[in-house]
C-alpha cells in the first residue's frame, strides 16, 4: 500500500475532473505533479504541487488552481482538509483512519509492505568490486561492495530483475606481475631466499599461495625460464585470488550471480567485434589527438592511433582504443565487455567505480549509448574513499597485506553487519570516516545501534506482552496522540522512499530513513517510559494493550525490510 501514490493518483484524478469541467485547460502534463510530505509537519499530514508545476502550461495563477482543486479533493473521505499556502501550495490533511489502514497493511503484508511494481520485471545489470584479482580486498572494495550489493537489493525490491556481476580484470599485465609474485613465494616454500622487486606484490597472502604451488607441480618450476612457467602460474595465482576474493565477499554477504573474466575476450573475436559495431557507425578512424590540457609531459609526442568518436556522445575527447603497435589499449576491451552486456539484453546497465575512475565515466558512458544506440542507459556510480581510525588514529596497513588495510581487517573488528550500514550511512560520493570505537559503542550518535535497538525493542514489547497473555496478533489500532501519529505516518512513507531510492539508485536513502523511524519510536518511548503510561505497548489494561502493540509490529515489520535490502541482520536481543 503506497499511501502517496494513492493520493497522488486521486490529485491527477481531480485535475482531470476540472478539465472535463473547463476550469483547466485540456491535455496538461501532470508528469512532475508530485505528493510528498511537507517540510514542516504542522502544515499537514501532505502536500502536493500541483497548482505550481501546471500554472505556466495553464496559464493561470498558482493560487486559482489550488483553490479549485481543493474542494475536489475534499470530497474523498481520505481527505480532511486542504489548505492553499504560499504561492499555490496545497496542504492536505487525512483522517485519522488512514493511518491505521497503512500500518493495517504493514501487518498483513509483512516484509513485503513496501515491494514494488515499479521495476515491472526489467532487466538491470549491476557491476561492481570488480577488483584486480591480485590480491585480498581493501577497505575502498569493501564501500564498492556494500553500495553495489544493498543498490541490488534494493532494485530487486522495487520490482526489477536484478544480475548481481563482477568483472575480472585478468587481462592486463598486474596479472603477470601476479604470477612472478607467486613464483617468489614458490621459491621461498623451496627454502630459497627472495627478494621482492620491480613492484611484485609482498603481502603474506601469497604465502600459501606458493606452497599449494609446490604441492602441486613440486620442483617443476625451479631455475626454469619464465617463459616456461609464467602462463601456467598466471591461471593458477589468478584462480587462487578469485577463491580469496569470493571467500571475503561471501564474510561481508555478497555473492554474485556473474563473474566474467576479461581474459576470456581476447582471441575470441569479441573484442573486434565490438570495434567492428562501432566502425559501422562511423565512429572509429585513425587521427592524432590534442596534447593533454595543463603541463604536458615531457614524453608526449603527437602521433596517430586508431581512436573512437566519443565526443559524439558526450565526452570530452575523443578516446584511443588501439595504440600504434595494434595492441589494444585498456578501453577497448571495456568496450567489448559492455557490448557483451548490452547484448545480453538487459534494459539498465549500472557500473560501480571507485572515485579514482571519474575519468572514466564520460567515455564509459559514449561508448555504451553508441553500441546500444542509446537503448540502454548506462549509470555509473562512485564511491568515495574511507578513512578508518581506531583509538583516535588512523587505522594502519595490514601485515597480511604489506600495503592496506583488507576487507577481512574491517569484518574482524567490527562484523559484516555494522560494516555494512555505517558504509551506507553516508552517499557513495561522499567521503567516510569510518571510526571503529564509535560504530561499536551503544547511543544515538552510532546510527546501526540506534536502528537495532529499536527493532529489539518492538520485539521485546511483543515478547513481555505475550509472557502477560496479551494478544499481540491483533489488527486494531489505538492511535491517540502525536507521537503515534508521526510514528505511523513515517511508516506510510516506506514504500514511496523505496520507489524513491530505486529511481535514483541511492540505497543510503534507506539507511536514512531507519535512522528517522528508529527516532520517532524513540520519542515515544521517552514519552510512555516518563508520563505517559498511557502510551506504552504493554499495559495492564490488556485491551488497551492490544490495541497498541499493533503498531510495535508495523514498526518492527518496516525496520526489518530496510535492513534486509542494505544486508544487515535485524537484531533479537541487545
Amino acid at each position: 500500500m503506497n499511501l502517496f501514490a494513492e493520493i497522488r493518483a486521486l490529485v491527477v484524478t481531480a485535475l482531470h475532473d476540472l478539465e472535463t469541467e473547463g476550469h483547466l485547460p485540456e491535455g496538461l502534463d501532470t508528469a512532475h505533479v508530485a505528493v510528498e510530505p511537507p517540510r514542516d509537519p504542522l502544515h499537514g499530514d501532505m502536500a502536493t504541487n500541483a497548482a505550481m508545476v501546471l500554472a505556466k502550461p495553464a496559464k493561470m495563477k498558482p493560487r486559482d488552481i489550488a483553490q479549485a482543486l481543493a474542494p475536489k479533493l475534499t470530497a474523498d473521505p481520505r481527505v480532511d482538509a486542504a489548505e492553499v499556502a504560499g504561492p499555490g501550495f496545497l496542504n492536505l490533511r487525512l483522517n485519522p483512519k488512514v493511518w491505521a489502514d497503512v500500518a493495517r497493511a504493514a501487518l498483513a503484508q509483512g516484509t513485503d509492505f513496501g515491494r514494488s511494481s515499479m521495476g515491472a520485471g526489467q532487466r538491470v545489470n549491476v557491476e561492481y568490486v570488480s577488483a584486480n584479482p591480485t590480491g585480498p580486498l581493501h577497505v575502498g572494495h569493501t564501500r564498492g561492495a556494500v553500495f553495489g550489493d544493498a543498490l541490488a537489493s534494493l532494485l530487486a525490491y522495487a520490482g526489477f530483475d536484478v544480475t548481481r556481476e563482477y568483472y575480472i580484470n585478468d587481462g592486463g599485465g598486474q596479472v603477470d606481475v601476479l604470477a612472478r609474485s607467486v613464483y617468489l613465494r614458490y621459491l621461498e616454500a623451496h627454502g630459497q631466499e627472495v627478494a621482492f622487486v620491480d613492484g611484485t606484490y609482498p603481502g603474506d597472502y601469497l604465502v600459501p599461495v606458493g606452497e599449494a604451488l609446490k604441492t602441486k607441480v613440486g620442483g617443476a618450476y625451479l631455475n626454469a625460464p619464465e617463459s616456461v612457467w609464467l602462463q601456467d602460474i598466471r591461471e593458477f595465482a589468478t584462480a587462487a585470488m578469485m577463491d580469496l576474493i569470493r571467500s571475503d565477499l561471501l564474510a561481508l554477504g555478497v555473492k554474485m550471480d556473474v563473474f566474467y573474466s576479461e581474459k576470456s575476450l581476447y582471441g575470441s573475436g569479441r573484442i573486434e567485434a565490438a570495434i567492428d559495431d562501432l566502425r559501422s557507425k562511423n565512429l572509429i578512424y585513425r587521427g592524432t589527438l590534442e596534447p593533454p590540457k595543463g603541463k604536458v609531459p615531457e614524453d608526449w609526442e603527437p602521433r596517430e592511433q586508431t581512436l573512437f568518436r566519443s565526443t559524439d556522445y558526450g565526452d570530452d575527447v575523443d578516446r584511443p582504443i588501439q595504440k600504434s603497435d595494434g595492441a589494444w589499449t585498456y578501453f577497448a576491451p571495456d568496450i567489448a565487455y559492455h557490448y557483451d552486456k548490452v547484448s545480453r539484453g538487459y534494459d539498465a546497465l549500472i557500473d560501480v567505480f571507485g572515485a579514482d575512475h571519474g575519468g572514466y565515466v564520460k567515455r564509459m558512458k559514449a561508448a555504451v549509448a553508441a553500441l546500444s544506440e542509446n537503448r540502454t542507459p548506462l549509470d555509473v556510480k562512485l564511491t568515495q574513499l574511507v578513512k578508518l581510525y581506531k583509538n583516535g588514529e588512523p587505522f594502519k596497513m595490514s601485515k597480511r597485506a604489506g600495503t592496506f588495510v583488507t576487507l577481512r581487517d574491517v569484518i574482524d573488528q567490527v562484523g559484516p553487519d555494522v560494516t555494512r550500514f555505517v558504509m551506507l550511512m553516508r552517499k557513495n560520493d561522499a567521503p567516510l570516516d569510518f571510526d571503529f570505537d564509535k560504530v561499536v559503542a551503544g547511543g544515538r550518535d552510532n546510527p546501526v545501534w540506534y536502528v537495532q535497538y529499536a527493532h529489539t525493542r518492538c520485539l521485546s514489547a511483543l515478547r513481555n506482552a505475550e509472557k502477560a497473555g496479551i494478544p499481540t496478533n491483533g489488527t486494531d489500532f489505538l492511535i491517540e496522540d502525536p507521537a503515534e501519529e508521526r510514528l505511523v505516518q513515517k511508516i506510510a512513507e516506506w514504500p514511496r522512499l523505496v520507489e524513491i531510492a530505486a529511481r535514483t539508485n541511492e540505497p543510503h536513502r534507506v539507511a536514512f530513513y531507519l535512522y528517522e523511524l528508529a527516532s520517532d519510536l524513540a520519542t515515544l518511548y521517552t514519552l510512555a517510559t516518563q508520563d505517559r503510561h498511557d502510551l506504552r505497548f504493554v499495559q495492564e489494561d490488556k485491551t488497551r494493550s492490544a490495541a497498541k502493540l499493533p503498531l510495535a509490529r508495523a514498526t518492527q515489520v518496516v525496520i526489518s525490510a530496510g535492513l534486509s535490502i542494505l544486508g544487515v541482520t535485524p537484531a533479537e536481543e541487545m
